[in-house]
């Protein structure tokens, strides 16, 4: 018994240490642990009871429907009576089966997410209506949707015990979109169960069921699910952090139990495994507000923490109020620190180029951490999308969004339009920095670099990369992600051609490119910068593995504001086995005809840029790519495109430079300039 009684005491001590060290290390990257602040006894006086919850007001209510332009009004309206007469495809097996078949994931998809952005549309079109057009629609969606035998989709059938093809009914999943279902179904709730009830009870009877029989019951069951974060809180120096599938969950579970769960204890203990999950996503997030994703992924990773603090203040009366904190403004300023000119954004790993981000949430995210800039971006970002003009362009039917922009609009519009264009930035924590010529314009030349490690979320092989901009268009480039399939997040990711440092602006060393892995990593990183200059060096040596037999290589890459870029590498290895290839991605026209430059040409601008290299050190070769991902679109009278990704932001065609080393040498240096 003593011994037992010494255990128990030991492991109480560990435990107690343990959240004081999380705490405290939150604390200093600038975040008071919500779970730790707040305890399940306090969320009883704090959290609004379910009856008396009105988040958005009665929008039955003429005054409250006034605060929405009525432009939007009408586009939902006019939207959904052109669904008065539609019909709900099923879902077949042998779809959802050709993710483990042929690894498509698309077609799947695009069945389960018409069905929900039909619904969304319906619902919203009802909701300001209110003449019961499109009850009867939206009654067979609702039944439709809860007829599903999975609310989530192929990919993310990982989570089930038996994920072997098909979903096992009997094993609930809360995937992303399985829960981004439940809130869909929640709010459906929230904005017309009179009207429904009014037909039949049954209806929103079975809401409430299916989500406590998929969502909430699964929810509270378990830790084990990765994106919890729990695992990673046992194992930290061993299990990755969390990426943007926390707050994506945590916040539509969070809406899904504020709405429908009828039992008080469970809607509480619900709420407090959020919080407690939530803390598991800040607590170790870069302090820098830095995402390792990407700028692409901020709506789904900060944007989401803002989503769900949101609700949580909504459902407390303002009493749980946590936006004044300096790692939440971090994420905000994030944002617009990655845009390079609209709509191009420095991207790493899987984010795309191309990116808009919503308008609306950069405004509530401005608005609610007093960020000023953020909310001027958000009016510029608006303008530029012609945004709350018509339908919210929202994807999978995602009401938890689009609920909370309708109110945001008219603030919106009325702000004046501001780009930041900020001259530098760098985010130490995740190793990125970006520079331009000249602060609030996009005239000149931009670089964006980054260090890091090989084994971040999303992550592609890419320590020491970096991309070039001329007057806001791209130059040098990072190639983005494909469109996904199941290599995408399986055991050949890497063999995707885009997700290799040798289709980066990287070099080959001895023929062998970057390894994959948090041990790859960049050494000896510093940044500088001036009125003339802005300079980041790296080692990237450690991010090959021993095969490479490279023993360093620093990698200076400068902005010259006024003339050029230049990258110098100074080398050494301890042996040679294939020539060193210094890899460049361009979407421009590529001329390697003259000896010592290579020609790169922007039709569409008629511009040129010239990458000098030592023709004495170097021969040039050039690779086509084509680009090929994503399903073939075909338009009458119009040439074939591709709905893929990469197609969308580059087009069909990318072009690799090769600059092949000729001289053997086992320690050197390189410079190469770009203007």
């Amino acid at each position: 018994m003593r011994k037992n009684s010494i255990f128990l005491f030991i492991t109480l001590v560990l435990s107690v240490t343990a959240i004081l060290s999380d705490t405290s290390n939150a604390r200093a990257q600038g975040w008071k642990p919500l779970a730790a602040t707040y305890s399940p006894q306090d969320l009883k006086s704090l959290i609004i009871p379910r009856s008396e919850w009105k988040p958005y007001g009665d929008f039955s209510d003429p005054e409250v429907l006034a605060t929405i332009p009525k432009n939007v009004r009408q586009a939902y309206i006019h939207a959904a009576e052109k669904l008065l007469h539609t019909t709900w495809p099923p879902l077949p097996a042998t779809v959802f089966m050709e993710f483990v078949r042929n690894g498509n994931r698309s077609d799947y998809e695009k069945l389960s997410f018409d069905r929900r952005r039909k619904l969304a549309t319906l619902v919203l079109a009802e909701t300001f209506e209110r003449k019961g057009r499109f009850t009867d629609q939206i009654i067979n969606g609702i039944w439709a949707i809860c007829e599903e035998s999975f609310w989530g989709v192929p990919a993310h059938l990982f989570l089930q015990k038996a994920s072997d093809g098909l979903p096992d009914v009997q094993d609930p999943a809360v995937g992303l979109f399985a829960a981004e279902t439940a809130e869909e179904m929640a709010w459906t709730y929230y904005l017309l169960k009179p009207e429904l009830d009014k037909v039949n009870p049954l209806i929103s009877k079975r809401i409430v069921y299916e989500n406590k029989r998929r969502i909430l019951v699964p929810y509270l069951k378990h830790e084990d699910w990765g994106y919890l974060g729990f695992q990673w809180a046992k194992h930290k120096t061993t299990e990755r952090r969390v990426n943007n599938w926390n707050p994506w969950i945590n916040s539509n579970v969070l809406a899904a139990a504020l709405v429908l769960a009828k039992d008080p204890a469970l809607r509480l203990q619900i709420i407090y495994k959020t919080m407690k999950s939530i803390d598991n996503f800040v607590i170790p997030y870069p302090g820098d507000g830095g995402s390792d994703e990407g700028p692409d992924y901020w709506g789904r990773a900060a944007g989401s923490l803002l989503d769900y603090l949101e609700l949580l203040d909504k459902a407390s009366g303002g009493k749980i109020d946590v936006f004044n904190q300096p790692v939440l403004r971090n994420m905000g300023k994030y944002i617009y620190k990655m845009s390079i000119s609209y709509p191009y954004y420095v991207n790493y790993g899987d984010a795309d180029a191309k990116y808009r981000p919503d308008p609306a949430l950069l405004y509530r995210f401005g608005e609610d951490t007093r960020d000023t800039l953020l909310i001027h971006f958000a009016a510029f970002q608006a303008g530029k999308q012609h945004f709350g003009h018509g339908l919210l362009d929202y994807p999978f039917g995602v009401l938890n969004r689009t609920l909370p922009a309708l109110f945001v609009l008219g603030k919106l519009a009325a702000t004046t339009p501001e780009d930041p264009l900020v001259r530098d930035a760098w985010l130490p924590d995740i190793q990125v920095m970006t520079a331009r010529s000249t602060a609030g314009s996009t005239a000149g030349l931009y670089i964006a670099a980054k260090g890091g490690n090989n084994g971040a979320s999303h992550n592609h092989n890419d320590v020491g990369n970096f991309v070039v901009f001329g007057d806001g268009h791209p130059v040098l480039i990072d190639a983005g992600a494909q469109t996904y399939t199941a290599k995408t997040f399986g055991g050949q990711r890497y063999t995707l051609w885009n997700n290799q440092s040798a289709y980066h602006n990287l070099p080959d060393i001895n023929g062998v490119p970057q390894q994959a892995g948090k041990a790859y990593t960049a050494t000896d990183v510093r940044y500088n910068e001036d009125k003339k200059r802005a300079i980041l060096s790296l080692d990237i040596a450690k991010a090959y593995p021993k095969t490479a037999r490279v023993i360093s290589w620093k990698r200076t890459i400068t902005l010259e504001r006024e003339t050029e870029v230049a990258l110098e590498e100074h080398y050494q290895l301890s042996g040679w086995s294939a020539p060193i290839t210094e890899n460049f991605l361009t979407p421009l026209i590529v001329d390697i005809s003259h000896p010592g430059v290579v020609t790169l040409t922007d039709t569409s601008l008629h511009k040129k840029y010239r990458l000098h290299y030592e023709d004495r050190i170097f021969t040039p070769q050039l690779d086509t790519i084509a680009i090929n991902d994503g399903q073939v679109i075909t338009h009458d009278g119009k040439p074939a495109e591709r709905s893929g990704r990469m197609y969308h932001n580059w087009g069909s065609t990318l072009y690799r430079i090769r600059l092949v080393d000729k001289t053997r040498s086992l320690k050197g240096k390189i410079i190469l300039k770009i203007d």
